[in-house]
């Protein structure tokens, strides 16, 4: 298998937003740096800022309940640690999420649910808070997303999945059989784990924020289940670039 790496993301609010990057350095048990590396809380979440930990996805405010979240955009300063975020229905806002959370609360709210799952308060956690129980990096594969855009006819944007890393140069779902499997990119040495569950937020349109594609249905007729992407375990560190090469140890 001939692979190389395409794309690097991160996603420093988590579900607020996403950055590409031509290059970045993993940690070993770490997540990719600076990703979700805040979320934003509403009523019912069980986060408690005095005992922060992970908690799972449905604590955070994400686009499986609010599709237009998909549309955001994302830019960290590493420097200064602020975050410029931008929405084709709200006006620019930068600001630094350890002093101003209130603004980012304040600018959310005209796109926001309300009531119970009103966004409440921009927190963060001991590590970044990736679905996973663990701390993980996301792949994904750009052939499969290509099968499933043909399959559903529908030119499919791979910022629908919000991965870390996407993979060119494989065969359509064969990121699947990485899984156990430890894998080279860069300097870096990941360990794939476990197979990626989709939710409705894939059904959203990244540029529009609006529910227009039946992703999970299409999974289920191509996979036979609601999975697309893998999860992976840094176990040694190391910097990887765009065009740096996979390879299966």
């Amino acid at each position: 298998m001939t692979a190389s790496l395409a794309h690097i993301f991160r996603h420093p609010i988590k579900a607020h937003g996403r950055e590409e990057l031509a290059s970045v350095r993993l940690l070993a048990g770490a997540c990719l740096p600076w990703d979700r590396h805040w979320a934003v809380t509403h009523g019912k979440s069980k986060f408690d800022p005095a005992a922060p930990g992970w908690l799972p996805p449905g604590n955070f405010q994400r686009a499986a309940r609010t599709r237009t979240l998909m549309a955001m955009t994302a830019r960290l300063d590493e420097a200064t640690g602020r975050v410029a975020l931008a929405h084709p229905d709200l006006d620019p806002l930068e600001i630094d999420p350890e002093t101003e959370g209130p603004r980012l609360i304040d600018w959310l709210a005209p796109i926001s649910p309300e009531g119970d799952f009103a966004p409440l308060s921009l927190v963060r956690g001991p590590r970044g808070m990736t679905d996973s129980d663990f701390p993980s990096i996301s792949i994904k594969n750009l052939a499969s997303n290509a099968a499933l855009s043909r399959h559903m006819g529908v030119d499919l944007s791979i910022h629908r999945w919000r991965g870390n890393l996407w993979l060119d140069g494989m065969e359509p779902w064969a990121e699947v059989g990485l899984i156990g499997r430890e894998i080279r990119i860069g300097q870096a040495r990941l360990k794939v784990v476990d197979r990626i569950g989709r939710c409705k937020a894939t059904t959203g349109n990244p540029e529009t924020g609006i529910e227009d594609a039946d992703t999970l249905a299409a999974l289920r007729a191509v996979v036979g289940v609601q999975d697309f992407g893998v999860y992976a375990e840094v176990i040694v560190a190391g910097e990887i670039a765009c065009g740096d090469r996979m390879e299966i140890v």
